[in-house]
């Protein structure tokens, strides 16, 4: 591995992975946040109209800097008729040459049963998560500069450098509220939803002295569902996420038009406040949703990576009910 390339390479992980003095984000972050409801907000898990819905989306960041960060997210939601509902969500995140990998599992509850109005249409949303963290690398994968010398080269043997630990697990919780509008007919459906992250504070073993722990993760989210006719609807939106010293501010708005019986358009933009702008494009085809954008880098650390941008697809399957709800498009925001 070239030098530059690996301090670029070390510079990424520490602002991804953390430490206990900056205490920065350890989380991956998705442009298509909503398809991922475990890393968003549990108490989204079952906010879609129909019984189950099977979830997946790939991420890959900073190809020019050599492995890119690549990340998989899976996802299962059940719908109960006894105001709950249930979740399953696998994540992996893999970088760099030293094979890092960040894994977690998580099973989501959410209880839907808090509703007012008079038709009972504005519904509160409290969830739980329960789950593992998984994080590591391969040692042997690393060279050091002690390994090379000047008569005979490379010497993977004679490094005195030594690593107290090179995979950890941890136990972890989180929990979430969301809020919603499911009035039919309305011209304007507002949501909004906050969640905290990492309640357990697990342990970072690879922080500096080993003792620190995993920041919590704040999270708020916020929308307006705006229908301007039967076949045209606007939604604004807004995030907004921090864990220890970093922040994430996204706001952004996408439009979706009814094209054909059955499918829908999608079509809009985000911008991460001083990182990057986001287009999205999105297709609604019966029970089947296929999202894809792509991530422009704005920000100074692009231009250490070389202009590297990041891209992001998803697709979802729902399998839903004989009768769709009056509200099920406003349920499930997408951005």
């Amino acid at each position: 591995m070239r030098l530059p390339v690996l301090n670029r390479l070390l510079t990424l992980l520490l602002l991804i992975t953390g430490s206990n003095r900056l205490q920065a984000q350890v989380d991956p972050h998705f442009t298509q946040y909503y398809v991922y409801p475990s890393w968003l907000n549990p108490a989204l898990t079952g906010s879609f109209d129909g019984d189950y819905r099977i979830s997946g989306i790939y991420r890959n960041q900073w190809g020019n800097i050599s492995k890119p960060f690549s990340t998989i997210g899976l996802g299962g939601e059940f719908v109960t008729n006894n105001n709950v509902n249930v979740g399953i969500n696998l994540l992996n995140q893999t970088a760099g040459d030293g094979g890092y990998y960040y894994t977690t599992g998580y099973a989501n509850l959410a209880y839907t049963g808090v509703r007012f109005g008079a038709a009972e249409n504005h519904r509160i949303v409290m969830g739980l998560q329960l789950g593992m963290i998984w994080r590591g690398f391969n040692a042997s994968k690393f060279t050091f500069g002690d390994q090379w010398d000047p008569i005979t080269g490379f010497n993977p043997g004679t490094s005195t450098d030594a690593f107290n630990k090179t995979k950890t697990s941890a136990f972890d919780a989180g929990a979430g509220i969301l809020y919603f509008d499911a009035t039919p007919g309305k011209k304007a459906n507002v949501y909004a939803g906050f969640s905290v992250s990492h309640l357990t504070k697990p342990n970072d073993y690879f922080s500096s002295d080993g003792n620190a722990k995993l920041p919590m993760r704040y999270t708020g989210h916020a929308g307006v569902r705006l229908t301007l006719s039967d076949l045209l609807s606007v939604t604004p939106n807004f995030l907004y996420a921090k864990q220890g010293t970093a922040e994430e501010k996204m706001a952004g708005a996408y439009v979706q038009l009814n094209a054909a019986a059955g499918t829908d358009l999608m079509l809009g933009a985000n911008y991460r406040i001083q990182d990057a702008i986001s287009p999205f494009v999105g297709l609604t085809h019966k029970n089947m949703v296929l999202g894809i954008s792509y991530d422009v880098n704005t920000s100074e650390l692009g231009k250490m990576a070389h202009g590297s941008n990041s891209f992001e697809i998803s697709l979802s399957f729902t399998g839903r009910r004989t009768i769709k709800t009056p509200e099920a498009n406003f349920i499930c925001p997408r951005l």
